[in-house]
């Protein structure tokens, strides 16, 4: 019974994920590239690099491999973090009038970030499937990995495992170096702006 509400709160879990994370921002992308909001751009362009760490996240989760709970939680944390990092595109957003863009952007937001922060506490549990050792074979465990094997059968049905989570962990190596070449370099140069975003 406990499995079965623990599956149900997972499966609902990627669900909203698909929503707020992919489907939501995708039509805001584009919605505000029509309407030449600049700054809106910049800031969803920013969102799609920071999240693109839930994608490698599924693909790592499809190999069954325990970094994939790792990458996921940090996932949730700097979504939120992205989303309200940069005064000057906070700035310009807060200058704009009041639109139907601007008013879909606010709440997308303010959605997303209760949902990542909620998700992240949420998930803490979920951790322990990366450090003990053979945890992830658990049942607790392996709930987590049932969407991504999901996912696979609809859209890499002839794919092996092992070869998507090598591209997940290329793409996660890759995350790492650009993600520290941020934090380490251009952080230090230009602070909280992103113009050069």
């Amino acid at each position: 019974m406990q499995e079965e509400f623990l599956r149900s709160l997972v499966w609902t879990d990627y669900r909203l994920a698909v929503l707020f994370t992919v489907i939501i921002p995708l039509i805001l992308l584009v919605w505000a590239f029509v309407q030449k909001a600049d700054s809106m751009v910049r800031l969803l362009i920013i969102y799609w690099r920071v999240a693109s760490l839930l994608a490698i996240t599924v693909y790592i989760f499809i190999a069954g491999w325990p970094i994939g709970y790792v990458s996921g939680w940090f996932a949730r944390l700097l979504i939120p973090i992205s989303l309200w990092f940069w005064v000057d595109v906070n700035e310009d957003i807060d200058d704009q009038p009041q639109r139907p863009l601007k008013l879909a952007l606010t709440s997308w937001r303010w959605a997303i970030t209760i949902y990542s922060i909620l998700g992240a506490i949420a998930t803490i549990p979920s951790l322990r499937c990366a450090f003990i050792q053979g945890a992830v074979q658990t049942s607790f465990c392996q709930l987590w990995l049932e969407p991504p094997l999901g996912f696979k059968q609809l859209f890499h049905t002839g794919s092996r495992p092992e070869f998507l989570g090598f591209l997940a962990m290329v793409g996660l190596f890759i995350y790492i170096l650009y993600l520290s070449y941020f934090v380490l370099i251009r952080l230090g140069k230009q602070g909280r702006s992103a113009m050069e975003q």
